[in-house]
């Protein structure tokens, strides 16, 4: 079957953008289509302006015979502030106050909306870094993990605090909590990673970063790497923070339950280079 190029364009922008970091070769292309590798090379250069005019990725281009064109999700500064900005004031309504100052935030996090937008820019943040799997703790974290893990077309691993059939034999692990200092634990299924693999660690709220830092000793047993920790919120006034660095795209000031505030600003995604 002949494709119109309008029909070309169209196919080959929605096989580029559901198969992120996949390198795709020219040769695929034209089989697909029926078409010259020329006309191919020609549909690829409009597709790859398009997308950096419209700050929607780019399109990295391997020469060579086994070589080709893979996308990546690229999120530009100007794009990303109004996310960042509307994640901000989403967390600083009160109405999010729970007895003891802790927030509401199933709504957020619930929101496939939302939670594509964090997970692409998470993902562009992380373009360039050689990533094999998003890692998070059961259970909150997990919406956000799968939304990263899609713009970076790898697989989720999912660490519990408790252990079951399902997962079979499991590697589990004592860590300090950077809050509370008790003493926690945490499984991961042995087949859940492979050895030398480069993790994106993921989590939805960070205090002092106990969880994160156990999620990287549960790396270490795996003989894994940490690639690196992205969190959604993180809390300002930590009293000892076990984790430096981290990308963060929110920051939590201050909780004044008596007054009803929620104090947050921009975490530190503008400022860390990846």
């Amino acid at each position: 079957m002949k494709f119109r190029r309008s029909e070309r364009l169209i196919d080959m922008t929605n096989y580029l953008l559901e198969h992120p970091r996949q390198l795709v070769s020219l040769t695929f292309f034209s089989e697909r289509y029926g078409s010259a590798k020329s006309s191919i090379s020609e549909d690829l250069a409009i597709i790859k302006e398009t997308f950096e005019q419209r700050h929607i990725g780019t399109l990295q281009t391997i020469p060579g015979a086994a070589g080709g064109v893979r996308f990546h999700v690229k999120v530009s500064e100007g794009d990303a502030r109004p996310i960042i900005d509307e994640l901000c004031e989403l967390i600083a309504n009160p109405e999010r106050l729970l007895p003891g100052g802790y927030l509401y935030m199933t709504d957020i996090l619930g929101d496939p909306a939302i939670v594509q937008k964090v997970g692409r820019l998470f993902a562009s943040a992380y373009a360039n870094v050689p990533i094999d799997v998003v890692m998070t703790v059961a259970t909150k974290g997990i919406p956000v993990a799968y939304a990263v893990a899609n713009y970076l077309n790898v697989p989720v691993v999912i660490v519990r605090r408790d252990s079951k059939v399902t997962e079979g034999p499991t590697v589990s692990i004592n860590y300090v909590s950077g809050s509370t200092k008790r003493i926690q634990t945490m499984l991961l299924s042995k087949r859940s990673l492979e050895e030398g693999s480069k993790v994106l660690i993921v989590d939805d709220f960070m205090k002092a970063g106990g969880t994160v830092n156990g999620m990287v000793s549960m790396l270490e047993e795996f003989k894994a790497y940490v690639a690196g920790i992205a969190v959604l919120v993180e809390a300002e006034k930590a009293e000892e923070r076990l984790v430096d660095e981290y990308l963060s795209l929110v920051r939590l000031s201050d909780v004044d339950v008596k007054e009803k505030k929620i104090n947050v600003s921009e975490g530190n995604y503008f400022k860390r280079s990846i």
